[in-house]
């Protein structure tokens, strides 16, 4: 047999990476029924779930307590429950997509997440930074589009002058 050496094995596992896998994204809801001592535990279970499927991570945020937009119901044991607050969480990762497809049907029998999304995405940082919006440019003033006349004196109007154009543009 042939060995290998450090170079070729890094090569091989970088071609696998950007040639069959691709990069998702997984951003979850988790019930907020969860005690905080808890969720580290479940955290690592959506972790174990995803690198047992052969995905690798690449960046990833411990789930928040947030309230949402709007109350999420979710069917746990027979029990319609609903929820107005819930753990945001998200993940980013290589996987191939065949198996992404599996740890999708694994993540909908999870009575745990209210909701998850898995998107495909890039490997660069997409984080949005946030922005101050303030006053740190000074106002402008806009010009007006029209230039008042200088007041003077009119010129004299000549009735049968008018008379005459409104007639012409009449008979057209």
């Amino acid at each position: 047999m042939k060995s290998m050496s450090d170079t070729e094995i890094e090569v091989k596992e970088s071609s696998i990476e950007e040639g069959d896998a691709r990069v998702y994204e997984l951003g979850y809801l988790l019930v907020p029924t969860i005690a905080p001592e808890d969720l580290s535990i479940h955290y690592g279970d959506l972790k174990e779930a995803v690198s047992s499927f052969g995905g690798e991570a690449i960046a990833d945020e411990m789930p928040k307590m947030i309230p949402l937009a709007y109350p999420m119901t979710k069917v746990i044991s027979n029990v319609r429950n609903k929820f107005t607050n819930a753990y945001f969480g998200w993940m980013k990762f290589f996987m191939d997509p065949e198996d992404v497809i599996e740890l999708k049907k694994k993540l909908d029998l999870d009575p745990n997440l209210i909701r998850f999304l898995m998107i495909k995405t890039v490997k660069e940082n997409t984080i949005a930074s946030k922005r101050f919006i303030g006053r740190e440019m000074p106002h402008r003033r806009i010009a007006p589009m029209y230039k008042p006349e200088e007041k003077g004196e009119a010129a004299p109007i000549n009735k049968e002058e008018i008379d005459k154009e409104i007639d012409a543009m009449i008979a057209v």
